[in-house]
């Protein structure tokens, strides 16, 4: 038996079964690519789900983690640190928001934003039984909170009862969402590009009507952007290319570019009515260590102008992904902006789980979204030839 079936057989002995593993155990990374324990290459397309935004070995991140870890790695939220304090200023800039909050993942992020949203209308009116308003298809993470503002009745059931008072509408039909509006309305939820539900971009006419609702009734808009928020559309935050502001985001992966971290942020407004202190509370989140690679990426972010690596590559590689599509009947749509994309598969001709099996097999890391999605969530450093040589491997792979 090779030593990379003995580690998988291994890990099926003693970890907890909640993942369908591709069979590969990966050693160690270099810019854009993975390698395994047997030294092959694969080009990464997945970034860890779209966590590693400045590629592998970056060098200038690695010492500024092994800096933190020789000075201090945590110290509780009891006391204030530096790299908090500024991770703090820094995020909370580039996100347009007064105040933030740092979560050792996406999914308690998500759990503060709902927490603060009921705090807000509680505040307002001393009443328990509001609403919030969730879309149909969208995915918000795996605790409790999270699921129940989840779109998607397979993630949901079999952990019900889970928070109640939850209603959905459907993505991008406004009328849909204005229909379940009641009195008790105390926030709207969305990905503002739905990642898992097959990466499904807001319309910016239905979200600019999200958002004066939510003006005209005191209701809080939420926007998720733990996957298409830090660069991943073009805009820092994918919210700003609609030219709007949410009332709290949520953010994570691609904060900390590697280390568990993320952040819900909100306006002064609902900062002011929502959360006390003794209201909510984390013993690791944002430690000296997880702030100090905030810092970081941030200051990466400026110097090497990933945005616009993003917009100019991104484009590129819309344009290349369109040529696929047009190159194989099975892919029957392509959707997505920035370096955020999917390709949609018709899986009576190729199932879009065999085809990412495939292109892996074949050095091309790709994920699924949804059940007929392949989507493209590269690190943020990628170039043209990366995205020349990934369509070489998927057009081979289909």
């Amino acid at each position: 038996m090779d030593k990379m079936n003995e580690y998988i057989n291994e890990a099926e002995q003693v970890l907890l079964h909640t993942y369908n593993r591709f069979p590969v155990v990966f050693d160690h990374g270099k810019g854009v690519c993975l390698y395994d324990i047997n030294g092959k290459e694969y080009l990464d397309f997945c970034a860890g789900i779209a966590v590693f935004a400045l590629g592998y070995g970056n060098e200038e991140y690695n010492n500024a983690i092994k800096a933190q870890v020789d000075k201090l790695i945590h110290t509780s939220n009891l006391f204030y640190s530096v790299p908090a304090i500024e991770a703090a200023k820094k995020l909370g800039a580039a996100a347009g928001m007064d105040r933030v909050f740092f979560t050792n993942s996406g999914a308690e992020a998500i759990e503060g934003a709902i927490k603060s949203a009921r705090k807000y209308a509680y505040t307002k009116d001393g009443s328990t039984d509001h609403e919030i308003i969730a879309m149909e298809h969208s995915f918000h993470g795996r605790t409790m909170g999270a699921l129940a503002v989840t779109g998607n009745k397979k993630y949901r059931e079999p952990f019900e009862p889970l928070i109640g008072n939850i209603r959905y509408a459907v993505f991008n039909d406004y009328e849909s969402v204005l229909s379940q509006v009641t009195d008790k309305t105390c926030a709207i939820i969305m990905e503002t590009i739905q990642g898992e539900g097959g990466i499904y971009p807001a319309d910016k006419d239905f979200l600019k009507k999200i958002r004066k609702l939510c003006d005209e009734k005191d209701i809080l808009l939420i926007l998720d952007e733990i996957q298409c928020g830090m660069g991943r559309s073009g805009s820092m935050f994918a919210y700003q290319a609609y030219g709007i502001k949410p009332d709290i985001v949520t953010a994570a992966k691609a904060v900390g570019c590697g280390v568990p971290v993320g952040a819900f942020m909100m306006t002064q407004k609902v900062a002011d009515m929502a959360l006390k202190p003794g209201d909510h509370g984390t013993t690791y989140g944002g430690n000296p260590l997880v702030t100090s690679a905030i810092c970081e990426v941030l200051k990466q972010f400026e110097e090497r102008r990933i945005l616009d690596n993003v917009k100019e590559v991104g484009d590129y590689m819309y344009d290349r992904l369109e040529e696929v599509m047009k190159a194989h009947d099975c892919i029957t749509a392509h959707r997505g902006v920035g370096l955020m994309q999917g390709l949609v598969f018709d899986n009576d001709l190729k199932p879009a789980s065999e085809v990412s099996k495939k292109a892996i097999e074949n050095g091309l890391i790709v994920i699924t979204a949804g059940s007929n999605v392949i989507r493209f969530i590269p690190p943020l450093v990628i170039t043209k030839e990366d995205v020349d040589r990934m369509t070489d491997i998927l057009n081979r792979s289909i």
